[in-house]
């Protein structure tokens, strides 16, 4: 997990991922105004919501206030999710998200200015739902959609 800024006329809008590390699947993602630990817990929240898992997993982050808060933990272990930072300043520790980020400001955000939050919002809904999850080819993952890896996985 992590998060990016995306600059809109309005001001910044936040963006917070959950990523598959087997299938680069972005499965769970919230926007915000704010920086605060409930942009980062919705994502989360979204992500348990579309996988439900069973049994511990790991989520692992940068070293964030919004990552290592109280409330972030709780919310963690409420779903049996067992937290994993990367050491301080070393972004190569969560490149699976840096680099889906790198993409999505390549792909998106940069090829216009968005005039407001809820514009930019619904152009990374179509992306990441429409486009990047479901048709974008990976070569990490023999050019196949991180959807396609999955129902090839299974």
């Amino acid at each position: 997990g992590d998060i990016t800024y995306i600059p809109t006329g309005e001001g910044w809008l936040y963006l917070a991922t959950v990523i598959d590390i087997a299938s680069r699947r972005v499965v769970g993602w919230a926007t915000s105004d704010h920086l605060g630990t409930s942009l980062v817990a919705d994502a989360l929240k979204a992500a348990c919501q579309q996988r439900q898992p069973e049994g511990p997993v790991v989520f692992h982050s940068d070293r964030g206030s919004q990552y290592t808060s109280q409330a972030f933990a709780a919310l963690a272990a409420g779903h049996d999710i067992r937290l994993s930072v990367g050491r301080t300043g070393v972004c190569w520790d969560n490149a699976l998200a840096e680099s889906f980020f790198a993409t999505l400001k390549n792909e998106l955000v940069s090829q216009r200015r968005w005039h407001s939050r809820a514009v930019a919002r619904s152009a990374i809904f179509d992306y990441i739902e429409g486009w990047y999850n479901t048709r974008r080819l990976h070569s990490s993952l023999g050019y196949r959609s991180p959807a396609e890896y999955e129902n090839t996985a299974a």
